[in-house]
């Protein structure tokens, strides 16, 4: 008797990122009950398997759906508004004067329903966001049907959203609340930055990511502007700060993490921190080129992230997959950095880990969740193929992603979108708010 199933996939090529290394040919993925149950040859499977759908894919090679480890979903609003600048100028003369005009909970509503449709049409199933309004944000992933870590966000100052970090805080465990049993979307709390946010703060995201057995999301050593103000104010690096007031831990996502130390690479290696790469972002606000080799050869666990489109200006993981081996390469003058492979783990299983959500997602693997991603690889632009990781992470783009599929239902089919909103009206709000935006 063949075992019934909900769908079988076959494509020319499985990556399954674990373990390392392996492109099947000719193999299948089975899914029942949104869950991946087998990886095997196609034959096999033809014997083994009653699908109720098969989904045939000649040219493709089929992947975990990628883990964006940092956005700022709702940021979509504010692509190109403000070009050009380096971080603290396009924070203080463009971005907070705008988010202190605009940013609603409509406005994080909609901005993120615009990214969680860029994302996952670009094979992004998986997104760990940082913005206001976490119970707006949340809205808009699970309308979108996309798997997402919400962060709390805490400041030490005002803003449309709240008062004070108390304020930040209760604010959004409420939104956590809501949201508590949903199957797609956890929280976590994200203190937005040692120079945005004081000791006794501090203490109490620590605290509270320890009685929630939570993680911590934390812009940190973005600049060199920044290491010289914890300097001065607090006689250390903000690293060494965070050590000491006990923020860092295996559940601590460090973002950019572009200029450090070998002490700085010591602390993170010590603690069991991730890092997540943003390597675009980093680029376009001139903040350098983080250590990604130094922190790879200490056993850092890094994945890659977008930013927020405010300042990349795509929310793109195939553009940080190529960026984050490029600059790997040309930054130690060796070309061997930070191959092929190791990007696209990066992308996926690195990511799920930092996250803490690698027992559910970031590997096509029997139990985990049925979280894939389906890449044409048959087009003239991406032929001949003679090793599809590598045209997945130097050739290939988010426009050749076909197939997305999220526990296991279709969100991208042959292309087109599966959502519950339609591009009309996507394009609606985007045009509601470039209009305000604009005035």
């Amino acid at each position: 008797m063949s075992e019934p199933i909900d769908l079988l996939i076959h494509p020319r090529w499985t990556v399954t990122v674990e373990p390392a290394g392996a492109a099947l040919e000719d193999h299948a993925v089975a899914v029942r009950d949104g869950r991946i149950v087998a990886v095997v040859p196609m034959d096999e499977a033809r014997i083994r398997f009653q699908p109720g759908k098969i989904v045939e894919l000649p040219q493709h090679v089929l992947i975990p759906g990628l883990v964006n480890l940092h956005a700022h979903a709702a940021m979509n609003l504010m692509r190109g508004i403000a070009d050009d600048l380096p971080l603290m100028r396009w924070l203080q003369e463009a971005i907070w004067p705008t988010e202190s005009r605009h940013v609603s909970a409509s406005f994080v509503r909609d901005g993120t329903l615009l990214a969680a449709a860029e994302m996952l049409r670009g094979g992004i199933t998986t997104c760990n966001d940082m913005y206001f309004y976490p119970g707006a944000a949340a809205e808009a992933f699970a309308e979108a049907g996309m798997r997402a870590v919400v962060g709390i966000v805490v400041l030490d100052f005002p803003t449309p959203w709240a008062s004070d970090a108390d304020d930040y805080l209760r604010k959004g465990l409420h939104a956590r609340d809501r949201f508590a049993n949903h199957p797609l979307l956890s929280f976590s709390v994200a203190p937005h930055a040692p120079y945005t946010v004081s000791d006794a703060a501090f203490e109490r995201v620590r605290a509270l990511a320890d009685e929630l057995e939570t993680g911590i999301h934390i812009h940190v050593h973005e600049t060199e502007a920044e290491i010289r103000e914890s300097l001065t104010t607090h006689g250390v690096r903000p690293l060494a700060r965070l050590a000491r007031l006990g923020v860092l831990g295996e559940s601590t996502i460090g973002v950019h993490a572009v200029h450090l130390s070998d002490m700085d690479v010591e602390l993170l290696d010590r603690h069991g921190c991730s890092v997540a790469h943003c390597p675009t972002s980093n680029m376009k606000l001139g903040s350098g080129i983080a250590p990604l080799t130094r922190l790879l050869e200490a056993g850092v666990r890094v994945g890659l992230g977008t930013d927020g489109a405010a300042s990349n200006n795509r929310v793109d993981l195939f553009q940080e997959m190529r960026h984050a081996a490029l600059l790997a390469k040309v930054s130690t003058l060796d070309a061997a950095a930070v191959p092929a492979h190791r990007a696209l783990a990066m992308a996926t299983i690195e990511g799920a880990r930092a996250l803490g959500l690698d027992a559910l997602i970031g590997s096509i693997t029997p139990g985990k969740q049925a979280d894939l991603c389906a890449v044409d690889l048959g087009g003239l632009l991406t032929q001949p193929c003679f090793d599809p990781v590598s045209h997945l992470v130097y050739s290939a783009g988010r426009e050749h992603v076909t197939h997305v599929w999220v526990n296991g239902e279709p969100r991208v089919n042959k292309g087109v979108p599966l959502l519950h909103i339609h591009d009309k009206e996507l394009l609606r709000i985007a045009s509601l708010w470039h209009t305000k935006l604009a005035n």
